[in-house]
Parts: C-alpha cells; structure tokens; sequence
C-alpha cells in the first residue's frame, strides 16, 4: 500500500476513557484529548490528556510509546501538541508542556523533554535535533 492512501479507509477510533480502543492504545481524560484526521497511534500506547493533548492531522505514534500532559514525579503540567504529520517512534516517551513541530521525526526509545521545532529528526534521551528534513 502506498504512503499516499494509506489512509484512504481511515475513521475516527471509539475512545472510552481508561479502556483500550479497538488498536489496544489507551486513553485517559479524554476530555483533554483534541485527535486529528487520519492519525495513527500504535498498540499499546498510553495518552493522559489532563493538561491537553492535541494531535493534529497524519500524526503517526509508534507502538508503546507514552505521552503525558501530567507528571506525577515533578507535578509538571502542560498541553502537548504533536503537529500535524509529525512522527512519533516505538517505545518514545513526550513529557508535558512539549510541542513537535511540523512532519518532524521522533526516533524510537526517545525521551522528549522540550520542544522540538518543524522539519526535523531529533533522537535520544533525552532527544536533541540532529538533522533538518
């Protein structure tokens, strides 16, 4: 399948807070969830939108990875918007108060503790850009 209709039969997931949808990815505070057109986000990912999560359009999380608007070792708080077509690898984890720029990637295993500008690769823990798209 091309990358260009990839997403031709997509629709919006049923989300429940707490439980899994139907690609096992979680959900909590759903009211502070803002999901875009034609997102992909992996089995076993966790979002706890308290503060706000805005994942806007051809946004694509890997597998296991966590985002949290809500630290629960530092009580930081803050929204964490992913733009649109960004790309979020396996296994990464996005802190809160941190945006990712515009079709910017995320490499697998990363540790996002602040922003990260458009048109980039950034990788690492914790991640730092090391190229431009």
């Amino acid at each position: 399948m091309s990358e260009n209709n990839r997403f031709d039969s997509w629709k919006a997931p049923q989300i429940v807070d707490g439980e899994p949808t139907k690609y096992n990815w979680v959900v909590q505070n759903i009211d502070g969830l803002e999901l875009g057109y034609k997102t992909d986000i992996g089995a076993f990912s966790y979002i706890n939108a308290k503060f706000g999560v805005v994942i806007e359009d051809y946004v694509q999380i890997g597998s296991h990875c966590s985002i949290y608007s809500l630290s629960t070792i530092d009580d930081k708080t803050g929204q964490v918007h992913l733009k649109k077509n960004c790309k979020v690898g396996s296994h990464s984890t996005i802190l809160p108060d941190v945006t990712i720029g515009e079709n910017s990637v995320i490499g697998a295993h990363s540790l996002v503790l602040t922003d990260i500008p458009d048109n980039v690769v950034a990788f690492g823990v914790p991640a730092k850009v090391v190229r431009s798209l």
